[in-house]
């Protein structure tokens, strides 16, 4: 049987070479201010962020931007330039790719027979479930797709 660990693992080898986005995080600072800072890097594999050590579930994607135009007609598109403007603030590059609010997915629990984050193990099979409103898939196929979308 063919273990979550072995599958990532597989995954971040074929990976290796291939470019990486930002993970960031909030900060605020009396002196500095709030902003986004990146605290590393890992590739982006739909609901999954992949570094060399961990296995993360993603949560929000960010492009770094100027915050752009005033008058935005809805309050949730005003947040969002915001929030692009604090990668910026915090040292993203102007477009570049910020994840933030990413949690630690524990892959021995998974390993083990349990769940944890996006990932289970479902009647034994390592799964994935790839957005909140579907399906388990078998992560081995979830991982071959994704890994070969990021190949090109």
């Amino acid at each position: 049987m063919t273990t979550a660990s072995d599958l990532l693992a597989a995954a971040v080898r074929d990976l290796a070479g291939l470019p990486k986005e930002g993970l960031g995080e909030q900060r605020d600072s009396r002196w500095r201010g709030t902003r986004i800072v990146r605290v590393g890097e890992a590739w982006h594999l739909g609901v999954l962020l992949l570094t060399e050590t961990h296995v993360l579930a993603t949560s929000e994607v960010l492009r770094a931007a100027e915050p752009g135009r005033r008058g935005y007609t809805a309050e949730s598109a005003r947040e969002r330039a915001e929030r692009r403007a604090l990668a910026l603030r915090g040292g993203f590059a102007e477009g570049e790719v910020a994840h933030v609010g990413w949690t630690v997915v524990d892959v021995e629990a998974v390993d083990a027979g349990g769940a944890s984050g996006p990932l289970a193990s479902i009647d034994g099979v390592p799964s994935v479930r790839w957005s909140t409103a579907g399906g388990w898939m078998p992560l081995e196929a979830y991982l071959r797709e994704r890994v070969s979308l990021l190949r090109g």
